[in-house]
């Protein structure tokens, strides 16, 4: 099989390394051409993956025309690019159907839709889809530390022949049918995570993350049901094991971002100071939209997006977050 990455950051980078592995030959295509070129010269991701040698059955190209004729396509563009590069793909794909698993976590701002969504706007009827997610950082995947993740599509067979593709000694994969669920986890813990590391920046401790991160957990639940999906996809892998994972782990870009904000430092600067995407930022921006729309209650998550675009003091959310009614704890599922 003949496999396309979509996208050489860290992730997409780490899983073509992972498929390379198992003996396959992987096209990786790179927005930047350094990153091309090193890759095919120095087997080395010099931006993203800096220190980690690749396999050479990866073979790197920054040119759209060169990804014509994978059996597989697997998807690792930031969320708010994925319309225009695939549109762009398209041109040059051929066969059908489209075989696509997703790896990437967020949601459009411009349209507020999810990947799912996005990808079958612009391939329609073409695409056989899944979502990769789950509590995964590239640099502990590619250094080999056990993983689990889950893959979650609404085709039974092609989950679990995805399932059985991408499962190694150490990366171990679980199926699935809900791709909302799975999708709208993914999103919104990065949302989340800008919390709890603006937390960390104010020094509040264990106590305020380990509460965070079980409403939080609510909120998402809530979220997601009124988008359709089923309230367990929200304590498996895909949820409360990715939002712990990028809610305490210093590897969490989004992570990083909340705690440059919580030290008093801009949103400006705190993405300069990054190396990557996080996702969380813009998709932060339709979720309180889509909360709107929905008619839910999303009180962290709108606060989060007080702190990054309204001016709001981090510790004045904290103050409101605090401060609101109290009320039954689980009265949201009566």
């Amino acid at each position: 099989m003949k496999i396309a990455v979509i996208g050489a950051g860290s992730w997409g980078t780490t899983i073509a390394h992972l498929l390379a592995l198992k003996g396959f030959d992987v096209l990786l295509w790179c927005y930047e051409k350094e990153v091309a070129e090193a890759v095919n010269t120095l087997r080395e991701n010099i931006l993203y993956l800096r220190g980690y040698r690749l396999s050479s059955k990866i073979k790197a190209t920054h040119l759209m025309e060169e990804v014509r004729d994978a059996e597989l396509y697997v998807n690792a563009v930031p969320v708010q690019y994925i319309r225009n590069v695939w549109s762009r793909l398209k041109e040059h794909i051929e066969g059908n159907p489209v075989y696509v698993v997703n790896l990437s976590k967020g949601i459009e701002v411009r349209e507020r839709k999810l990947v799912h969504e996005i990808l079958g706007d612009v391939l329609k009827d073409d695409l056989v889809y899944a979502v990769l997610s789950g509590p995964s950082f590239a640099k502990e995947v590619i250094e080999g530390k056990p993983t689990a993740v889950t893959l979650s599509s609404l085709n039974e067979d092609f989950a679990v022949s995805m399932r059985q593709l991408f499962t190694t000694s150490n990366f171990r994969v679980y199926s699935h049918h809900d791709v909302v669920g799975v999708e709208v986890a993914g999103a919104l813990k990065n949302v989340i995570a800008i919390a709890a590391g603006i937390c960390v920046g104010l020094g509040l401790g264990h106590n305020s993350i380990a509460s965070l991160i079980t409403r939080a957990l609510v909120e998402i639940t809530r979220f997601g049901k009124a988008l359709g999906a089923e309230s367990h996809t929200f304590f498996g892998l895909a949820g409360m094991g990715d939002l712990v994972l990028t809610c305490t782990g210093d590897l969490s870009r989004n992570r990083r971002v909340g705690v440059e904000i919580g030290r008093g430092k801009s949103l400006n600067y705190a993405l300069r100071k990054l190396k990557g995407v996080a996702e969380g930022v813009e998709t932060v921006r339709a979720v309180v939209e889509m909360a709107k729309e929905l008619s839910v209650e999303m009180p962290i998550s709108s606060e989060v997006y007080q702190v990054l675009f309204c001016g709001k003091k981090p510790a004045d959310s904290i103050a409101a977050l605090m401060g609101r009614e109290t009320k039954f704890e689980f009265y949201w599922l009566e």
